[in-house]
C-alpha cells in the first residue's frame, strides 16, 4: 500500500477523533492507529525499495545518456573531420580546376594567335595569286585591245589602200 495513502488515512483517523474539552488531547481509537502504523512499517520498506528501484533506474538512464551523448559526440567529431576533409578536397578540386581553366585560355589564346598568322599568311599568298591572275587578265586585256586596233588600223589602212 502506498505510503502516503497510509499517511492520509493517519490524518483522518486523528481528524475523527473526539477532542478532550480544555486541552491538547484527542481520545483516539488505539485499534485503528496501531493499524495504520502497523501497516506504515510494512510499507515503509516496500517505499524504500520502490525508492531505490527508481534510483537504480535514473542512474542507468542517466549513464545510458551519458553514453548516448558521447556516442553522437564522436559521431560528430567524425562528420567535422569528414567535412575538414571534404572542405580541403573541394579546395584543391577548385584550384585544379582553375589552373586547369588558366591553362585553356593561355592555349586557347595561342591558337588564336596562331590562326590569325596562319590565316593572314594564306590571304597574303591568295592576294598574290589574284594579283598575278589580274596582271594576266590586263595583259590579255591589253592584247585583245592592241589586236583590235592593229586590225582596225590594218583594215583602214587596207581600205585606204583600196580606194586609191
Amino acid at each position: 500500500m502506498d505510503i502516503q495513502h497510509l499517511v492520509d488515512r493517519l490524518e483522518q483517523a486523528l481528524n475523527e477523533s473526539t477532542r478532550v474539552p480544555l486541552s491538547a488531547y484527542l481520545l483516539v481509537n488505539e485499534e485503528k492507529v496501531y493499524s495504520l502504523l502497523d501497516q506504515m512499517r510494512v510499507a515503509v520498506p516496500e517505499e524504500i525499495k520502490r525508492a531505490n528501484r527508481i534510483e537504480a533506474e535514473k542512474d542507468r538512464i542517466l549513464a545510458q545518456a551519458k553514453e548516448e551523448g558521447e556516442r553522437i559526440r564522436e559521431l560528430a567529431r567524425q562528420e567535422a573531420a569528414e567535412l575538414v576533409k571534404r572542405d580541403a578536397i573541394v579546395n584543391a578540386a577548385q584550384n585544379r580546376a582553375e589552373n586547369i581553366v588558366e591553362r585553356a585560355r593561355r592555349d586557347s589564346e595561342a591558337l588564336r594567335q596562331d590562326a590569325d598568322v596562319y590565316i593572314m599568311d594564306v590571304l597574303n599568298r591568295l592576294e598574290e595569286d589574284l594579283m598575278r591572275t589580274l596582271k594576266v587578265v590586263q595583259n590579255g586585256m591589253h592584247k585583245v585591245q592592241s589586236d583590235q586596233q592593229a586590225a582596225l588600223q590594218a583594215a583602214a589602212e587596207a581600205a585606204a589602200d583600196a580606194g586609191r
